[in-house]
């Protein structure tokens, strides 16, 4: 027989659970709609380059592709010529560099240069960079070429951030990205304040100069494509390379951490996006008939007021009409047109009349790195204040020279100087092809290369009197086929306060982080004072007197 309690035996529970599912329905709030995976409140937008200018009056910026975009901004958006500007005249200390009081430690040239090579030596040398973390979990055996870098804030736990490529054997791209910090060896009076001194391991890895070294595995940088509108002719191919090129990373004058790229997508590769924030923005150039077929080595420039400038063209390419370009960036990667002065001189061409390669090949002019601000003045100098008059932009340019093949014998480096203030006047460009301590360059002899060590060539001339002698003569050899720089940065350690707004300005004693490709398939960097950087530099001729020009074109 079945045994059923009596109910007053639950009548206590089921009175308890009632007035507690009464409670909670009286006091539950339910909304008419659940949004489907909301993790966290989104936040705020950031202030910035997406940002657009709220009175432009333009509904193409909430898209964030533009190379759609056929209209150019209203000019109140360009900066402002200063007064009286265009009727200046060509013997005007503002329109000749040269004749600049402020600039006249850019012309001085302490270095006398290779009378084979024309190169000028400094004497920072090139040092490893290494993937590879302390205790690594397993075996790395992936090939990293071409780093870009920059430093990090001195709060932060390590000193640099490394973006480099991967060498693949594949057409794609791979790029990895990790935290670095530099060892150093020798005396801990050379060592930069927060270095450590380089462990066993590390030298293992780095070799007796120590170096870079990531603090964990690098993970893999993933960058959706952007489209664009066409892509045909050579450049049809590039429909099957996916993953994106060229970073460069940098600070902005605002004190935000930005990567510039260049991407492909399924469809077409697109001009040259600037990662910011969660987003891609993509960049582009007006008016849409300057634009070429593909756009790279583009760099960003900020003036101390926070505006975005974007640098496209040195000298007019071979085959193109460009000439000196840059715009502003007016939100969203919008852009005006070309805003150079059209009074402005060519600093560059694309072949000189004095050639010293021996295969009498012609180079051209590329961009290469990203853009720094130098106050012309040392820091430690108590007078030293940063000013409108003694306050530059600088960056690497390469002069690219190819073999017989037409593929790269040697990227030459040189250093590029142009104004602070509109209009952003070119200043200077190095005389002389810059090397480091320990780099040689393509197109001439190991002997030739170092005839500026007097210890070498002391070397090479005793061993060449003897018979059955080739190169190097016992002198030292070829350091590399040949080199790129990537980027440059202020090096980490200048200060204790240092704002992050301060990343991308400095003082000619402050020292810069050269990110350098070796013969794309490794890496290195160097850090070398920002005075010796800007040192031995021509003059460019600055602006002709506009009625000059108007006569010359009647």
């Amino acid at each position: 027989m079945i045994y059923l309690p009596p109910l007053r035996r639950l009548l206590l529970p089921a009175i308890v659970f009632l007035v507690f599912v009464i409670f909670y329905r009286a006091n539950l709030r339910v909304p008419r709609a659940l949004p489907s995976f909301v993790l966290h409140t989104p936040p705020t937008p950031l202030e910035g380059i997406r940002v657009a200018i709220a009175d432009l009056q333009l509904d193409l910026l909430t898209n964030f592709n533009t190379s759609n975009n056929h209209h150019s901004p209203p000019s109140k958006f360009y900066y402002s010529y200063y007064q009286g500007i265009r009727n200046s005249s060509s013997t005007d200390i503002s329109s000749q560099p040269i004749n600049n009081p402020a600039f006249q430690i850019l012309w001085q040239c302490p270095i006398k240069p290779n009378r084979f090579t024309n190169h000028i030596r400094l004497p920072s040398i090139i040092r490893n960079i290494t993937q590879i973390p302390p205790k690594p979990i397993d075996l790395e055996t992936r090939v990293f070429w071409n780093p870009t870098i920059m430093s990090l804030p001195p709060w932060s736990e390590n000193q640099y951030l490394v973006v480099s490529r991967i060498l693949t054997e594949g057409n794609h791209q791979e790029n990895v990205m990790c935290e670095a910090n530099i060892c150093y060896t020798g005396s801990d009076e050379s060592a930069v304040r927060g270095e450590k001194p380089c462990t066993q391991d590390d030298l293992k890895l780095l070799g007796p100069a120590g170096g870079m070294r990531c603090v964990e595995k690098p993970i893999n940088l993933k960058v959706p494509p952007t489209p664009a509108e066409h892509c045909e002719g050579k450049f049809a191919t590039y429909v099957d390379i996916p993953g994106f090129h060229d970073p460069r990373i940098f600070w902005s004058g605002k004190g935000e951490p930005l990567m510039m790229l260049l991407t492909s997508s399924p469809d077409r590769p697109s001009l040259g996006p600037l990662k910011s924030y969660q987003t891609l923005t993509e960049l582009t150039r007006n008016p849409p008939k300057s634009r070429a077929l593909i756009e790279k080595n583009w760099m960003l420039f900020f003036t101390s007021s926070g505006e975005s400038y974007v640098h496209y063209d040195l000298s007019k390419p071979k085959g193109g009409d460009h000439g000196r370009t840059f715009a502003k960036i007016v939100g969203n990667g919008f852009t005006t047109p070309n805003l150079t002065d059209p009074l402005e001189l060519s600093c560059l061409d694309d072949t000189d009349s004095v050639e010293t390669d021996k295969a009498k090949r012609g180079g051209t002019w590329h961009q290469a790195s990203n853009s720094l601000s130098l106050v012309l003045c040392e820091r430690k100098d108590p007078d030293c204040h940063p000013s409108a008059e003694n306050t530059v932009f600088f960056a690497v340019i390469h002069r690219k020279f190819p073999n017989y093949l037409e593929l790269p014998l040697r990227y030459e480096r040189h250093f590029m100087v142009w104004s602070a203030v509109p209009p952003f006047s070119m200043l200077g460009i190095s005389q002389h092809p810059v090397l480091l301590a320990n780099e040689t360059a393509s197109g001439w002899t190991a002997s030739e290369n170092w005839d500026d060590d007097p210890n070498n060539a002391a070397t090479v001339y005793n061993t060449r009197m003897r018979t059955n002698t080739t190169e190097p003569y016992g002198g030292k050899g070829f350091w590399a086929y040949f080199t790129y720089t990537v980027s440059i940065g202020y090096a980490w350690g200048r200060a204790d306060k240092e704002e992050v707004d301060d990343k991308n300005i400095g003082f000619l004693d402050d020292e810069v982080i050269l990110g350098i490709g070796v013969d794309d398939k490794g890496q290195g960097f160097a850090k070398v004072r920002a005075g010796d950087m800007v040192r031995c530099l021509k003059a460019c001729p600055g602006r002709v007197a506009e009625e000059t020009k108007w006569r010359d074109s009647s």
